[in-house]
């Protein structure tokens, strides 16, 4: 499929076929593609949590509006974020660059991100939104729907997958055969109004 076009079909959907399973070839393929999601620093701050224990699934419905994409879909992707992923071995994300470029980059991860608690989190959001994106459209290639999602209680989620401290959660993607056309597009703003060149009026 043209990028094209997965950018133009790709709907949020709610309804899926729940007896649907992906195999673990297309789980790979689909990872394997998302990790190819720019991140600052190429620090790779992502963590995919793939929830597919029926009984935690059920449990994180509970906690997320009662969606029916948490549980039907066929599989439930939680974007988590290491917000301390700048620190822990930085060499390891230039591994294989020219030693000039790793002698400059590993440094300037740690002087970028020490000390700024809320520069990680926005960076972890922005990686993780990245993330989404291309793991949606890598599955419409695949012949698959998904649904991003944020309608769910952060806190209670983070327990029931036992996210550690120093993580945070940033949005669900529920991923499977979907069952039920999209509602019609709600209605696109004109690029006038989105679209601004060189400055604001």
């Amino acid at each position: 499929m043209e990028v094209k076009t997965a950018i133009e079909t790709r709907r949020a959907i709610k309804a899926y076929d729940t007896e649907h399973r992906l195999t673990e070839a297309e789980i790979n393929q689909l990872f394997s593609l998302a990790i190819l999601s720019p991140t600052a620093f190429n620090i790779q701050n992502w963590r995919f949590v793939v929830v597919q224990n029926p009984e935690l699934r059920k449990q994180i419905r509970a906690v997320s509006w009662d969606q029916a994409q948490v549980t039907d879909a066929s599989i439930l992707v939680i974007l988590t974020a290491d917000l301390k992923s700048w620190e822990k071995q930085p060499e390891r994300y230039w591994k294989d660059a020219p030693k000039p470029v790793q002698d400059f980059l590993v440094p300037a991860i740690g002087q970028y991100y020490g000390g700024r608690e809320q520069v990680q989190r926005d960076e972890a959001m922005r990686s993780c939104g990245m993330a989404a994106m291309t793991l949606m459209l890598a599955a419409k290639d695949m012949g698959y729907d998904s649904c991003p999602m944020d309608g769910f209680d952060f806190d209670a989620v983070a327990k029931l997958i036992n996210l550690p401290a120093d993580h945070t959660p940033a949005m669900f993607v529920a991923i499977g055969k979907g069952i039920k056309e999209p509602w019609p597009r709600g209605g696109q703003l004109p690029l006038g109004d989105v679209v601004i060149h060189d400055q604001f009026k």
